[in-house]
């Protein structure tokens, strides 16, 4: 059994959480896309869609989440 060295998991609580998003919301999209298409373009085209729609959703809760938080 993999047990993480005290240093590493010191430095990833060190990062904010939403750096992680980005490239899991990429990650996503192409598994996703590519489940759905064979086409190389056809793919990037719905992998880039999805990544926009999934971060611009995000986006918007995180910001609603954010005013309901300053009106308490």
């Amino acid at each position: 059994m993999w047990v993480p060295l005290p240093e590493f998991t010191f430095l990833l609580g060190l990062i904010n959480a939403y750096w992680f998003a980005p490239p899991l919301i990429l990650v996503i999209s192409l598994v996703y896309a590519a489940s759905r298409h064979e086409a190389w373009p056809l793919i990037f085209r719905h992998a880039t869609r999805l990544f926009l729609m999934i971060a611009g959703i995000l986006a918007l809760v995180t910001v609603i989440l954010l005013v309901i938080n300053t009106q308490v």
